[in-house]
């Protein structure tokens, strides 16, 4: 299956206006944003646990990012309630579920191969004082990419002009950016070369951004 596959165009989803659709597991629901790949794929996706599913365990050969957006995640390592940042490296395992049911944005497949770094952040805890009504948390950076959170202020205005690729997902309020409007649950990737500039609508917004990561994008090694 491809999805969004070509890495060279500007893509924008809305996921709020999408179907869910059954995954292979009982209660657990989701939303492909990208994908490449059958069940074992390089993919972005938006994933629903109904109270009391779960996974069977497994093991993540090529890695796991995720954002938990409302409810409580939780495996045999703890509880990761909504707003916590989330890596499984490769070769990690787990056996993923939610008593309470929960809603993740998760992404597959797009680590390098050699990071063993496995952590947990709650991410507005990680925020430095605002500047020009922007506030940012620096996730996670290595030689591939960098990971940030940021809470913007309405009508403030963020600006990014890393290479290598954006990729953003609005967690909460709207931002404009071009001629789209970005509200909750929107995702937007723009290809090497392209420059962000997202200004807040009046709730403001809040933003997980991912940079510099596009020119590794292949399937995965299976």
């Amino acid at each position: 299956m491809e999805l969004n596959a070509d890495f060279k165009t500007r893509v924008v989803v809305h996921s709020e206006q999408l179907e869910w659709n059954a995954s292979p597991m009982p209660g657990v629901d989701r939303r492909m944003l990208d994908r490449i790949g059958g069940e074992v794929a390089r993919a972005t996706t938006i994933v629903r646990y109904a109270p009391g599913s779960k996974f069977s365990e497994h093991t993540h050969t090529g890695g796991e990012e995720f954002i938990v957006l409302d409810g409580v995640f939780q495996d045999e390592h703890g509880d990761f309630p909504e707003g916590t940042y989330v890596r499984n490296p490769p070769t990690t395992a787990h056996t993923p579920g939610s008593e309470p049911g929960c809603t993740i944005f998760v992404k597959l497949w797009q680590f390098d191969m050699a990071d063993r770094n496995q952590f947990r952040k709650t991410m507005a805890e990680e925020l430095t004082d605002p500047v020009d009504g922007v506030a940012t948390a620096e996730l996670h950076r290595d030689a591939r990419e960098t990971v940030t959170y940021s809470h913007l202020d309405a009508g403030a205005t963020l600006e990014n002009t890393d290479v290598g690729g954006i990729e953003i997902l609005v967690i909460a309020g709207s931002v404009t950016e071009g001629s789209d409007t970005l509200e909750k649950g929107a995702w937007l990737r723009l290809p090497e070369g392209d420059q962000l500039s997202a200004t807040a609508g009046p709730d403001g917004a809040k933003l997980w951004i991912k940079t510099g990561h596009l020119p590794h994008a292949k399937p995965p090694a299976v």
